[in-house]
């Protein structure tokens, strides 16, 4: 779960509504650590100043103010089920959680009836609050949105997924989209020496030190609940061996691996992706590795990343370094023959080939040019001596004839019409100069001359 609590993932029945914050239930003195040191108020809340200030749409969500209904799109750890707990403890609202891992349209349903009952008859409104509400499919999603648009229920959404890409428009369209950054370095450092403190966490039973609170932090790249787990652990590691004091050995031997952020079915998949290629594209090898080496560790399929290579090889580097192709599809056939792990040895050959060659996107920009013509309905018939002739009558309809093979002239190319009629004159691939392709620059404006016969008498001769 996502959650810093429980989530009661029934819809609770009728006269449970009534009784407090369904799907929530207090934390105990056994309760983990991030669960106990979740904020009571939004004051307490760390991070995420931007969406606190006075009048500020969070603000008024959790004080009731604003009957608006909210998605909250974060990643884990950056407080989106704390902010739901905190609209859970605001009066005079009745509040139902779901997880959308296991509730379907028949709960959201049952949730909205009796909503609408309540409101029928007087009662408090009731905020609805769905957790990894990208989970759920189209049909659930639509099932929210007559029940949203006339506030029969306020919906609290979360989700750890572009809700662009996650959530259907009409329901986007009719909630308040509220981003939630990852905590910085800071604020993580904050909430692990108010934990240490604190009698709702540590209570000072343990010290930490400065070199193993720098290592929480690290792991916990902005993600606040996992650094209070570490903490716990780390803790208890400690009092176990008699230690007072969490010292750097013991907190590596308690959490010695950083989890990961990487879904490879969601938006950091993506990002990642995304990362890579243009790091490669920007010649950063030192990027493109990192990112290659956040995907492997992750367990992205090393054939995605293989043929992602290939593309870039004639999109980002074509014919400045023809090779590039060569070894981009060399890398992405060892990871069929070779397999993982030793394949990665040479997938970060083929990314650094691919990082530091020179770079063109002449081939791209040619292509989509010819693509741009074709498409506008601009192709002509196939001049009738290119037509092919090895059939019998083509020649008695004039297929092939007057062809001139280009390999019997010394200069290995001869003036001759290959476009179709009116576009004989259009020049789509523009090289660069750079790497390979300066070569194919210096030449290629001679060849079109001469195969368009507009070179000079002394390129004749020569």
């Amino acid at each position: 779960m996502d959650g810093l609590f429980e989530l009661d993932t029934a819809p609770p029945p009728p006269g449970a509504l009534d009784s407090g914050p369904a799907g929530f239930s207090e934390p105990g003195p056994d309760s983990p650590l991030a669960v106990r040191m979740r904020p009571r108020d939004l004051d307490e809340l760390v991070g995420q100043d931007h969406l606190r200030a006075p009048g500020a749409p969070l603000r008024q969500l959790v004080s009731g103010t604003a009957p608006m209904s909210v998605i909250l799109w974060g990643p884990p750890g950056s407080g989106k089920t704390t902010i739901a707990h905190l609209v859970a403890r605001a009066t005079e609202r009745r509040f139902v959680a779901l997880s959308a891992l296991s509730a379907g349209v028949k709960d959201v349903r049952a949730v909205i009836d009796v909503a609408r009952k309540e409101r029928r008859r007087g009662g408090p409104p009731t905020v609805l609050f769905i957790d990894e509400v990208h989970r759920f499919s189209k049909t659930q999603q639509d099932s929210l949105l007559s029940a949203v648009e006339d506030r029969t229920i306020t919906l609290l959404a979360a989700t750890t997924e572009n809700p662009y890409f996650s959530v259907i428009s009409p329901l986007l369209s009719r909630c308040v989209l509220l981003t939630l950054q990852p905590l910085d370095d800071d604020a993580v450092r904050g909430l692990v020496r108010r934990a240490v403190s604190d009698p709702r966490g540590l209570d000072g039973a343990v010290t930490l030190a400065a070199d193993a609170e720098d290592h929480l932090v690290r792991l916990a790249a902005g993600d606040v609940r996992k650094a209070l787990t570490a903490l716990e652990a780390a803790a208890s590691a400690a009092n176990a061996q008699g230690l007072t004091e969490v010292d750097l050995a013991t907190a590596e031997k308690a959490v010695d691996v950083a989890a990961l952020r990487y879904d490879r079915d969601g938006d950091a998949h993506y990002d990642v992706v995304s990362a890579f290629i243009k790091s490669m594209r920007g010649s950063d090898v030192d990027a493109a590795l990192h990112y290659l080496a956040r995907m492997l560790v992750a367990g992205e399929d090393a054939r995605f990343i293989a043929r992602r290579m290939v593309i870039f090889a004639s999109e980002d580097v074509g014919m400045a370094d023809p090779s590039a192709l060569s070894v981009a599809t060399a890398a992405a056939h060892a990871v069929e023959y070779v397999g993982l792990p030793e394949a990665q040895l040479n997938l970060a050959q083929a990314v650094v080939h691919l990082a530091t060659a020179p770079k063109s996107n002449a081939v791209t920009t040619a292509l989509g040019a010819a693509l741009a013509d074709v498409r506008a309905g601009n192709g002509g018939a196939v001049p009738a001596h290119l037509r092919d002739a090895h059939y019998a009558g083509a020649k008695r309809i004039g297929h092939g004839k007057g062809y001139q093979y280009p390999h019997d002239d010394p200069r290995g190319v001869v003036t001759q019409r290959y476009a179709p009629e009116g576009l004989d004159e259009r020049d789509y691939y523009q090289p660069s100069n750079h790497g390979g392709e300066r070569a194919v620059a210096e030449r290629l404006p001679r060849l079109r001359r001469i195969v368009r016969g507009t070179d000079t008498e002394e390129e004749r001769q020569q």
